[in-house]
């Protein structure tokens, strides 16, 4: 009866042993696998059958982030292409960095080549980016809220450090089109200048100068300089219609700073109706006749309309990107 029970549990060692180097040998060919076609292209293009053996078939030891899209213009997915370009810089950043390994691996699912995956993850819409860990299924926050996190590179590195732990520095490619620009507008000036070289009065006009510097910084406030450097997209089209205004604090569309240069311009000019209602910067003396005291009421008094409407505006869009905002409660 010993024997018996010996020549079982042999039997049984036996069989796990093989089956568990038949799972590590797998697990062996599928990383070997991903890791020549990561060499190849630092994102890895899926299918279902491809998206079902390295994604979702055991056995997996490592980590892989997928991002869900419909490129095809016939899908009219206006912001797909941005938040493509900014998940290929992550991926491309993730293979020079020094904790680049085999155990995260960036893949992506466009619609019209792999719609049985999104059928299968029941998602109705596009782009989406989900992690899906080494062991366990999906969690919710395993998919990135563009809406509270943005969709530039940065932001998708640091989600991914936080579900990965694989912390990934951010390699931009080169561009040199802001320079050639520059470069451009720099040739103008300076041939502008030379042919006008016999009359350079207009240069020292200050109201000139002054509203070119009030419009400068209309410019850097509404983030101009940011649009320059990340390149959002113009706005965001959504199932419910079009976003103008990104309802994170991290984030902007290009039509959104257009928006706020608008409103601080209308601010500007209704503090100078108030100022010039006033009797200007200088204080001059105001004239007593009815007809200009009228003037300057209906003068101050779209000023004070301007100033108040837009201020408000202005505060509103601050709100709706700053949940946070300590003051809320003033304006509640």
């Amino acid at each position: 009866m010993k024997y018996k029970a010996l020549l079982c549990f042999i039997v049984l060692l036996t069989y796990y042993g093989g089956e568990a180097q038949n799972r590590a040998k797998g697990l062996e060919e599928k990383v070997q696998q991903l890791t020549d076609l990561a060499s190849k292209k630092a994102l890895i293009s899926l299918n279902l059958s491809k998206f079902k053996e390295y994604v979702k078939s055991p056995p997996r030891d490592y980590s892989f982030v997928v991002m869900f899209t419909a490129m095809a213009p016939s899908r009219r997915c206006t912001i797909c292409q941005h938040v493509y370009e900014e998940y290929l810089i992550v991926a491309n950043s993730f293979r020079m960095t020094p904790s680049y390994n085999n155990k995260l691996f960036f893949g992506v699912v466009d619609f019209d080549e792999g719609s049985e995956v999104f059928q299968m993850l029941r998602l109705n819409t596009a782009p989406v980016i989900m992690h899906f860990p080494a062991k366990g299924k999906p969690k919710p926050a395993d998919s990135m809220d563009f809406e509270r996190a943005g969709i530039h590179a940065e932001a998708m590195a640091k989600w991914i450090q936080d579900r990965t732990d694989v912390q990934i520095r951010v390699f931009r490619p080169p561009n040199y089109s802001g320079a050639a620009a520059f470069a451009m507008l720099f040739a103008l000036i300076a041939g502008f200048l030379y042919l006008r070289r016999n009359n350079l009065e207009f240069l020292y006009n200050k109201q000139m100068w002054a509203v070119a510097a009030v419009f400068f910084c209309f410019a850097m406030v509404s983030g101009q300089m940011w649009n320059q450097i990340r390149g959002p997209p113009f706005y965001h089209r959504t199932k419910n219609g079009p976003v103008y205004i990104n309802g994170g604090s991290h984030g902007q569309f290009i039509l959104e700073s257009y928006i706020v240069a608008i409103l601080n311009c209308a601010v500007v000019i209704g503090m100078i109706l108030m100022i010039e209602a006033a009797g200007g910067v200088n204080n001059a003396e105001l004239l007593r006749t009815p007809a200009e005291g009228r003037k300057r009421r209906v003068q101050s008094i779209v000023g004070l309309v301007l100033v108040c409407v837009f201020f408000s505006l202005l505060l509103s869009v601050f709100r709706a990107k700053t949940q946070g905002y300590p003051y809320s409660f003033l304006f509640k």
